[in-house]
């Protein structure tokens, strides 16, 4: 058989001759005349009541015109996680049976945790490129294995690996928004920002772009847009006009505002009449009591964060003003969601730097109001009290990482193709919905099926249920009945109306100083509410009703055991314990200008012995720039030359900062200098350092990052420092000589066991 298309027998005639013969040209697929366009954007962190068309006061113009030209889901679901979320909406399966039962970066060696998707979860945007649609992808990521997000990596599990032909975005899990880590399609950038730059804005130029080429070309070919914005999550950075407009807006307090909240969605009908107000918990500070300048602090965060979501939804409107006028608006479907309820982890009083949380260590207060101008600003790496968290999920109870509808219960509107809204107007749609439907639903819409063989795989069969039919009918059946949950060893499981649920502590997300993650599992207090009627779990009928109890219970413990969502664990932390993708090594040797490194991949120099040996050449006229630098301005340290002096840099969580400065002004020609840095006590280190084998200087480094520097990207950088700087230099200061090599020796232990180094950080401090 001749080969003609993908295995096919040429349908055409081949004769002696031209004359004789028949041709038959291979095209490439193509979508049915007519067939649909997809927009799927998904916001992060955002919770139930913090957009307008759910009840919330903050400026959403443009989310609110989406929303009343088509339907809002009140009852919608996600896994209380971003990389779980997205990759149920990705790919229409189980988070547990892609293996994403949490972020990717905590991954855990069991099939239903370990961080990589297996190719028998194939994507719908795979799918839908074989069908003929051109499938695009902005944004976030946080679906790639925590160790593969390097210029080195296997790129299966990035986005051109899974079915996009375009990638503009982060792959990891939050970036800086001011001095965001970029990759274009499978390629690692570090552009250097103008001054008004911000990564929301650049997000939506690049979607409207990839748009813009494609009906350049093609006028018909129908395409799927993934819309990922890094907002609302953590660092929350809003241009200062936008955050300035809501200057006193919250004065009031969170008590007020959830109060005030409620009573909109009661109205709306968003939510059922007689939907109680979920009581606020002990550990969630009561807005009258705090001090005066603590609550103009808090205040001014929630005005940040407003002013952040009002921003992007400024720059959603600029996408939905494209589509329209290009004409794209009625054949496209557009969906808008959370990917999780809001987030908790500025803890009780918010924080300048998020990344205290990712180090086990409390928030440093003192320094966050006294920084409290600079929020939102590219000084600040800043996230809201949890009391703006609690709010922001109103009516319902805890947040973000756990299993209460506060955590899972999200965002959903769909408007435009496939929508059918009521004739009396009312566009609040009450089935229950979980993010797997969503790629069922998609699906649906574009009439494409999962095949049972995906490029060579068997795949799995879908977990999600299309909604179809609530799209066009508010009378529509239920299409989920079930649906269990699990989320750092919280859980939960719905049945027909009933929901049971059981919270769990973090090592890391204490609320209290009683908090015990490692208490047994069979000690936990299960809850068990009538959520078809107390959809804010305020009424627990677990006394009244145990036989109902433990029939959902015994349901969950099935569940979990079908979709891999075992074994339970809580405290989980940066993927400890899972082999390299790399050979690990003690010594290891760095050339100028090499890409980033990613922390997850770079040698580990926190809290072990180490030294770091530069050997490089003073340009005649004098050498400037950054030797060796890992971080940020959050976090990092740097070892840098200026006036050909040599410095070492330790900056601990953006608030302590301490230098060596050489001794010695060094002439043209080839040196070494080198650092040795060696644990003392708790998080306590010392360095020293060396300039042409003699001594030039020491400091004492009193505390030091645990765990993470920064989860905002800013890999370990030979000849510049990317992103924010370590010292007080501009980024990227490369260096103006050439360095021969520089070498990191790590063959001193480190630590294994984090969770008792997060125990003893917390008792330290």
């Amino acid at each position: 058989m001749l080969t003609y298309r993908d295995g096919e027998q040429f349908p055409g005639v081949i004769g002696e001759t031209l004359a004789d013969s028949i041709p038959a040209w291979p095209t490439g697929p193509k979508a049915p005349p007519g067939a649909p366009n997809v927009v799927m954007i998904v916001l992060d962190d955002v919770g139930y009541a913090q957009l307008s068309p759910f009840g919330s006061d903050l400026d959403t113009p443009n989310i609110a015109r989406l929303a009343k030209a088509g339907l809002r889901f009140r009852n919608f679901h996600t896994t209380a996680m971003c990389s779980p979320t997205r990759a149920c909406l990705l790919t229409g399966r189980s988070q547990h049976t892609c293996g994403i039962g949490g972020i990717t970066d905590l991954a855990m060696g069991y099939p239903g945790f370990n961080g990589r998707i297996p190719k028998s979860c194939g994507f719908i945007p795979e799918v839908l490129r074989q069908a003929g649609w051109a499938t695009y992808a902005v944004g976030k990521w946080h679906l790639a294995p925590s160790d593969e997000i390097h210029a080195g990596a296997n790129r299966d599990r990035w986005p051109l690996g899974q079915g996009f032909e375009r990638f503009f975005g982060f792959i990891g899990a939050e970036t800086n928004h001011w001095a965001p880590d970029l990759v274009i399609d499978n390629t690692m950038i570090s552009p250097e920002f103008p001054a008004e730059y911000h990564l929301t804005q650049d997000l939506t130029d690049h979607a409207i772009g990839m748009l813009t080429d494609l009906r350049a070309v093609d006028p018909d070919k129908p395409f799927f847009m993934y819309l990922a914005y890094g907002a609302c999550h953590a660092p929350h950075h809003a241009p200062r006009d936008f955050i300035d407009a809501y200057q006193g807006r919250f004065d009031e307090g969170w008590d007020a505002w959830r109060m005030r909240t409620h009573q909109r969605q009661l109205e709306s009908g968003l939510i059922p009449p007689g939907t109680a107000l979920s009581e606020r918990p002990d550990w969630v500070q009561e807005w009258s009591t705090l001090p005066a300048e603590e609550q103009r602090a808090y205040a001014r965060m929630m005005e940040v964060f407003a002013g952040f979501l009002t921003h992007t939804d400024y720059h959603i409107g600029r996408l939905l003003d494209f589509l329209e006028a290009a004409g794209q608006s009625d054949n496209t479907m557009v969906i808008l969601l959370s990917d999780n309820g809001a987030s908790a982890e500025g803890g009780p009083n918010g924080t300048f730097n998020e990344n205290f949380l990712f180090n086990g260590l409390p928030h440093d207060l003192a320094t966050t109001m006294r920084l409290v101008d600079k929020l939102g600003g590219p000084d600040s790496y800043g996230h809201y009290p949890w009391g703006w968290a609690y709010a922001g999920n109103t009516p319902f109870k805890r947040w973000k990482r756990e299993t209460h509808e506060g955590g899972i219960g999200d965002p959903l509107i769909v408007a435009g193709k496939g929508v059918t809204q009521a004739a009396d107007g009312d566009n609040v749609r009450h089935q229950y919905v979980h993010a797997t439907d969503v790629a069922a639903t998609v699906l649906d819409v574009c009439g494409i099926e999962i095949p049972e063989v995906l490029n060579g795989v068997p795949q799995e069969p879908l977990a999600g249920a299309t909604f179809l039919r609530s799209l066009q009918d508010a009378a529509a059946p239920e299409h989920r009945t079930m649906q269990y949950y699990e989320q750092f060893a919280c859980r939960a499981l719905y049945h027909h109306g009933w929901k049971a649920v059981a919270y769990h502590p973090m090592a890391i997300a204490r609320y209290s100083p009683t908090d015990d993650s490692r208490r047994p599992f069979d000690e936990d207090i299960w809850e068990l509410y009538h959520v078809a009627v107390d959809p804010s779990e305020s009424n627990d009928l677990a006394a009244s009703h145990p036989d109902k109890l433990e029939e959902l219970k015994a349901i969950w413990w099935e569940q979990a055991r079908i979709y891999n969502a075992l074994p339970l664990q809580s405290d989980r932390a940066f993927a400890v314990g899972r082999p390299h993708t790399i050979r690990e090594r003690s010594r290891y040797e760095l050339r100028q200008g090499a890409a980033p490194i990613p922390e997850e991949v770079a040698p580990n120099l926190k809290l072990r012995p180490h030294t770091v040996v530069a050997r490089f050449e003073i340009p005649v006229g004098g050498g400037d720039g950054v030797l060796l630098a890992q971080g940020g301005k959050f976090g990092g340290f740097s070892l840098w030359v200026r006036d050909s002096v040599p410095r070492f840099t330790y900056n601990f969580a953006g608030i302590d900062s301490h230098e060596i400065i050489g001794t010695t002004t060094l002439g043209a020609g080839t040196h070494t200098v080198g650092v040795s840095v060696t644990p003392v006590a708790g998080l306590q280190m010392d360095a020293v350092m060396h300039v042409d084998g003699v001594k030039s200087g020491a400091v004492s480094l009193p505390r030091t990052s645990l765990l993470r520097f920064t989860l905002a990207g800013e890999g370990m950088c030979c000849g510049y420092d990317d992103g924010t700087p370590v010292g007080d230099y501009s980024s990227p200061f490369a260096y103006n000589g050439r360095i021969e090599s520089v070498t990191i020796d790590v063959s001193g232990a480190e630590f294994t066991d984090v969770v008792a180094e997060v125990e003893r950080a917390w008792r330290t401090q």
